[in-house]
C-alpha cells in the first residue's frame, strides 16, 4: 500500500494531482499512515514554540503572522485534538465503554505521573539546590514536592510552582513564566473530550445516531462563528469577564467554557471524519485547497472558522498521501506524549540555570536534546510498559477452543492531543 501511494504521489503529473484516491474509510483503516511523523511534527513544533517566550519573553512563532489569531504551539494543539477525535472516537466505537476508559487511562496517566514525580523530586530539588546552595526549606515549603503531586495528580496543573523555585528565577528576571510545565494546561480538556465520547458510546450514538454528533459539531461551530462575527481576527481567547470558569470535575479543577468550545470543536471534527468516513474523499484537490484556506485565514482572518475545519482536513490528508518514508517515523515508538509533557520542564530547568544567555539557537538545540532523551526513556520505561496493561482482565480462550474462536486483537490506537500514542494507542494527543 506505501508503495501504490508514493506512486501516486511521485508519478505522472495526472497521478499527482487527483480528485479521489477512494475514502477514508477505504485508504485509512490501519497503521500504514503517517501519524507518527504528524504527531512529532505537532509536539516538537509546542517545544520551539515555547522557546522564544520562556527563554528570552519574546511573543511565540506564528503570531505575528496570523495577526494575533493564534501561535505555533497553540495551533499544535488544535492539530493534537482533530487527531485525537478521530482516533478516540475509533476506539470508543470499537470498545466497551469500560475497557474504553481504562484504555485511555493507561494511555495519559502513567506517563503523568512519573512527570509530576520526576518534576518534584528530581528537577525541581536540584533547581532550589542551585539558587539557595541548600536544599533547607524545599520540602517544607507551603508549595513543596509532595503538594504538587496532590494538586495536579488527575490533570487539573492547580499548583504551578514548587517551593518557590520559578518565583526565585523571575525575580532574578530569569524566567518569565510562572509555571514548571504550563504544557499540562490542555490535558483536562482532552481528558473532558474522552468523557464525551464516553457518553456518546453510552448512549449509542456513536453506533446508531451519528446525526447526533453533527449536530453537536454544528452548535460548536455556531458559537465559533459568533464570536468571530465583527472580529475577523478573534484569538479564541476572551477576556476574563466573557464567561465564568466552572467546575465539571472537582478532581480536575476548574475550566474556561470558551476554551471548551474551542478545543471541543476541533475535537469534533476529527470526531465526524471518523463516523463518516466512508463518505470523505482522499482528495489531493481538496488537500491543497485546504492548505491554501489554513494559509489564507491566517493571514486574512477567520482562522478558527475557516481555517480549523481546513486544518483537519489538511492533516488527515496528509497522514494518508505523505510518501512512505514519512510512514516509519513514530511507526513503532510514539515519543510524541513524552515531548509535549515534558518540554515545558526542560525549557524552564535552562531558563532557571540561565543557559539561555548562550543565544536562541543554542538554548533550542538544548531544549529539544533534553526534551527527546526525557520522551525516550518516558516512552520506554513507562509509556509502553503501561500499556501492555491495556488487555488485563481480558478472557482468554478456554483449553480446546480454537485461536479462531478466541476474540480478535483489537486495533492498536493512536492517541493525540497532548496525549500521543504508541505501537499503537491514542492528544490529546494526547492530546494531548
Amino acid at each position: 500500500m506505501g508503495g501504490t501511494i508514493s506512486r501516486h504521489i511521485l508519478g505522472s503529473p495526472a497521478d499527482r494531482l487527483r480528485w479521489s484516491h477512494g475514502s477514508v474509510a477505504e485508504r485509512f483503516s490501519g497503521r500504514d499512515n503517517s501519524l507518527g511523523f504528524i504527531r512529532l511534527c505537532l509536539a516538537t513544533a509546542v517545544v520551539v514554540s515555547h522557546a522564544s517566550i520562556l527563554g528570552f519573553g519574546d511573543s511565540e512563532f506564528g503570531h505575528d503572522f496570523s495577526q494575533g489569531q493564534t501561535d505555533l504551539g497553540k495551533f499544535s494543539v488544535y492539530g493534537f485534538f482533530v487527531l485525537s477525535g478521530i482516533l478516540v472516537t475509533r476506539s470508543g466505537k470499537r470498545l466497551p465503554i469500560g475497557r474504553f476508559l481504562w484504555h485511555r487511562a493507561l494511555r495519559l496517566l502513567p506517563g503523568l505521573w512519573v512527570c509530576l514525580a520526576v518534576t518534584a523530586f528530581l528537577v525541581a530539588p536540584f533547581l532550589y539546590w542551585r539558587q539557595q546552595g541548600t536544599l533547607d526549606g524545599f520540602f517544607g515549603h507551603a508549595s513543596g514536592p509532595l503538594d504538587y503531586l496532590r494538586s495536579n495528580w488527575f490533570v487539573a496543573l492547580e499548583q504551578r510552582d514548587i517551593s518557590g523555585v520559578m518565583a526565585t528565577a523571575r525575580e532574578s528576571g530569569l524566567a518569565t513564566s510562572p509555571s514548571f510545565d504550563g504544557a499540562l494546561w490542555s490535558l483536562r480538556y482532552e481528558v473532558l473530550c474522552y468523557f464525551g465520547v464516553a457518553l456518546l458510546a453510552l448512549t449509542g450514538a456513536l453506533a446508531r445516531a451519528r446525526r447526533m454528533v453533527l449536530l453537536i459539531t454544528a452548535v460548536l461551530g455556531w458559537l465559533v462563528v459568533r464570536e468571530s462575527v465583527g472580529h475577523a481576527f478573534w484569538s479564541g481567547t476572551p477576556d476574563a469577564s466573557y464567561y465564568k470558569s466552572i467546575t465539571l470535575i472537582p478532581a480536575m479543577g476548574s475550566v474556561d467554557p470558551d476554551v471548551i468550545v474551542y478545543l471541543g470543536f476541533a475535537f469534533a471534527l476529527g470526531t465526524l471524519i471518523e463516523l463518516y468516513r466512508e463518505r470523505i474523499p482522499v482528495s489531493d484537490v481538496l488537500g491543497v485547497l485546504s492548505a491554501l484556506a489554513l494559509l489564507g485565514s491566517l493571514r486574512f482572518g477567520y482562522l478558527y472558522t475557516v481555517g480549523l475545519p481546513a486544518f483537519a482536513y489538511l492533516l488527515l490528508w496528509l497522514a494518508i498521501r505523505l510518501p512512505a518514508p514519512f510512514r516509519r517515523i513514530g511507526a513503532r515508538h510514539d515519543y510524541s506524549y513524552g515531548i509535549y509533557i515534558y518540554g515545558f520542564v526542560v525549557e524552564q530547568s535552562l531558563v532557571v540555570l540561565d543557559l539561555a544567555r548562550w543565544g536562541f539557537w543554542p538554548y533550542l538545540a538544548m531544549a529539544l536534546a533534553g526534551t527527546l532523551l526525557a520522551a525516550v526513556l518516558s516512552w520506554h520505561l513507562v509509556e509502553r510498559p503501561a500499556m501492555k496493561l491495556k488487555d488485563l482482565g481480558r478472557g482468554r480462550p478456554g483449553p480446546g477452543v480454537p485461536a479462531a474462536a478466541a476474540p480478535p486483537e483489537p486495533e492498536k490506537v493512536l492517541t493525540g492531543a497532548g496525549a500521543g500514542t504508541g505501537t499503537g494507542p491514542a492528544p490529546s494527543g494526547g492530546g494531548r
